[in-house]
């Protein structure tokens, strides 16, 4: 029997992009806007810490340009995936991560509860109930 062998894999960057600083703080400050008043605001209400995120959908299948994608009219299989990234503390990122759940419509309303639970425990030792699946309106809100 063959014992597996773990390889670390350090922090070195691959490349380093040259960004104004002024241009990284605007991108970080809307990425904490999302889970404080925006898409991911619901998931990480009441959160202890303060994160960094951004919602998402992929499609699936394509829609005719006009058309209006009408998720329960979809068959399961066929419906958008819904995609959330997010890295905490947003002052010293401690933690990135990225949830795609399959099928599952919008970000906020499928993988951001996720990826709120995934950092409680990190970061806060805390497991929690598995998250309610959102409220239809929140599709409503865009990516």
């Amino acid at each position: 029997m063959t014992v597996p062998v773990r390889t670390a894999v350090g922090p070195d960057p691959l490349r380093v992009l040259d960004l104004k600083p002024e241009h990284m703080a605007v991108i970080k400050e809307a990425l904490v806007g999302v889970n404080k008043e925006g898409t991911g605001a619901r998931a990480f209400a009441g959160a202890e810490y303060v994160s960094a995120g951004k919602t998402g959908t992929a499609q699936v299948i394509g829609i005719k340009q006009g058309e209006k994608y009408v998720e329960s009219r979809v068959q399961e299989r066929l419906r958008d995936h819904a995609l959330f990234i997010a890295y905490a503390p947003a002052e010293r990122p401690r933690i990135a991560l990225a949830v795609i759940v399959e099928n599952s419509g919008f970000g906020a309303r499928a993988a951001a509860p996720i990826a709120r639970q995934v950092l409680d425990f990190y970061l806060l030792g805390k497991r929690s109930a598995a998250p309610k699946r959102g409220r239809k309106e929140d599709d409503e809100s865009g990516d």
